[in-house]
């Protein structure tokens, strides 16, 4: 009678436990057997079932795009960006080839000299650089981050003729693609990929000027539309392939590893 009663009370716990098992979601592991709970390996792209959670993130997930972004933002002011705006080589570009600052050769050069009051320039100046809002998104399957940088700064135009012969304000996206990778030993880390300037995103505008000069003005501003964004993408890019070695590691870390996986981590508002 007492072995019977042990066999019972063994049988309710085993069928008790098997009930509990059963409700559970079992976490991804690639090293359990295929037959255990019917799991097998996700491949990238791949969406996870419902209730599956394989990254487990150090950061709240709502705060880890914020946390990114701030950092981003802190390592390209850090870097000296703001900085190396306000140095650019702008007059070197748009004097004329021949002229004492030198110039751009070919096709822009002639066109330059075709226009005498430009060949006066004594001096242009970047004024007020600044780095607005930045702009995060994630690809159509997470596997990918998009940062948009813009830029603002103001431009100063002198000439021997005139003096102050203009005054711009200049603003200019750059975009740098971010995605995650594994080494040989399963860390993952973050790598910077294309880093371009966006196109259609400069916009000139007309702070102030002389408006008989409306003309000359207008040919300026051609030039600087051919010359600032790639200027501008030579000063920006250098500084943010150096940006993911300052973020937090714990913070590459958990980007990294929802990159991987294909996660959802910015929302958009």
């Amino acid at each position: 009678m007492f072995l019977l009663g042990s066999l019972v009370v063994l049988c309710g716990l085993l069928a008790q436990s098997s009930a509990q098992l059963a409700g559970m979601h079992l976490p991804l592991n690639h090293d359990l057997p295929m037959s255990v709970g019917h799991c097998r390996p996700l491949h990238l792209g791949q969406s996870l079932p419902y209730g599956m959670t394989p990254v487990i993130s150090t950061y709240p997930t709502e705060h880890l795009a914020r946390n990114f972004r701030d950092g981003f933002r802190q390592g390209l002011l850090s870097g000296g960006i703001l900085g190396f705006l306000e140095h650019m080589p702008l007059l070197s570009y748009v004097r004329p080839a021949g002229s004492n600052a030198g110039g751009l050769v070919g096709v822009l050069g002639k066109v330059i000299s075709s226009i005498p009051i430009l060949n006066n320039i004594l001096d242009i100046r970047v004024t007020n650089p600044q780095l607005l809002e930045i702009g995060l998104v994630q690809s159509y399957d997470y596997h990918r981050l998009y940062v948009t940088i813009p830029l603002g700064f103001e431009l100063k135009v002198n000439t021997l003729v005139v003096g102050s012969l203009v005054e711009l304000a200049v603003k200019l996206d750059v975009t740098a693609e971010v995605y995650a990778v594994r080494d040989i030993h399963g860390r993952s880390r973050l790598v910077i990929g294309d880093c371009i300037h966006s196109p259609g995103s400069l916009r000139i505008t007309l702070l102030n000027g002389l408006s008989p000069l409306q003309s000359l003005i207008d040919s300026l501003t051609d030039i600087l539309t051919k010359v600032i964004p790639g200027l501008v993408q030579g000063v920006v890019c250098p500084v943010v392939n150096g940006i993911l070695s300052l973020l937090d590691v714990t913070l590459v870390h958990d980007v990294a590893d929802l990159l991987l996986h294909g996660v959802q981590f910015v929302i958009k508002a």
